[in-house]
């Protein structure tokens, strides 16, 4: 099992690397190559999980003796990625800018606030509370999606459906990783320090975290950039 969060890690690189050959659109890929980007930095926070939530085994033993890992570079690096597109990938839609008039919205005051709302969540409940991080995450996930929400009613639909059609994908994406290593959810996961709760072996905790990541990650590019969807 030394070497199953690598390929686990690689599936999901392939499949982002499919996604973004058929992209049709030049822009959709630049949006999902960036947020891919900026999302892989959140690989470097693999210590607040390791061993709180898990502890899987990695390349060269890094997870174990330093708390970051390869794997995770590349496992945020495409879930960024294919959370932000997977709408444009399946529904036609192109961006737009906003107009001046529509940036100064009353509702836009809150733009920055909004865009941060998700990290500064985590921090606080983090450094504030003595939730399992995987708890922490989930939240600052659904708080962060919420405030986007009231800032940019107008991506609603691109982030609900996203959250859903991303949760679907994740499942069976995690759905091989149990097929092909029986057990391993079992040896890796802290499963006593969580819900505990198993759906077709996958945890619980991972569902809600894709739930999170499909609904605030889908409109980050689109919030940052003050484009809407056409």
């Amino acid at each position: 099992m030394q070497y199953t969060w690598l390929v686990w890690s690689l599936i999901l690189l392939v499949v982002w690397l499919i996604v973004y050959i058929f992209l049709k659109s030049k822009e959709s890929k630049k949006e999902m190559f960036i947020v891919s980007l900026w999302t892989s930095l959140l690989g470097l926070t693999e210590p607040i999980y390791v061993p709180a939530y898990w502890n899987p085994p990695s390349l060269f033993n890094l997870a174990q003796t330093t708390g970051f890992d390869i794997e995770s570079l590349i496992f945020t690096f495409a879930i960024g990625g294919l959370a932000v597109v997977i709408y444009e990938a399946i529904f036609k839609s192109r961006h737009q800018m906003m107009t001046e008039k529509e940036k100064h919205l009353p509702r836009h005051k809150y733009h920055i606030w909004a865009l941060v709302s998700a990290p500064l969540i985590f921090s606080i409940l983090y450094l504030a509370t003595n939730l399992n991080p995987i708890y922490s995450t989930i939240i600052a996930l659904i708080g962060g999606g919420l405030f986007t929400w009231y800032c940019r009613p107008d991506l609603k639909t691109k982030m609900i459906v996203s959250a859903f059609i991303f949760l679907f994908l994740y499942f069976l994406y995690f759905l091989v990783l149990i097929i092909l290593y029986p057990g391993y959810v079992e040896i890796v996961w802290n499963l006593p320090a969580l819900s505990g709760i198993l759906i077709f072996g996958v945890p619980l905790e991972e569902l809600l975290f894709a739930l999170g990541v499909g609904f605030l990650w889908s409109s980050f590019y689109e919030h940052w950039k003050w484009q809407k969807l056409k």
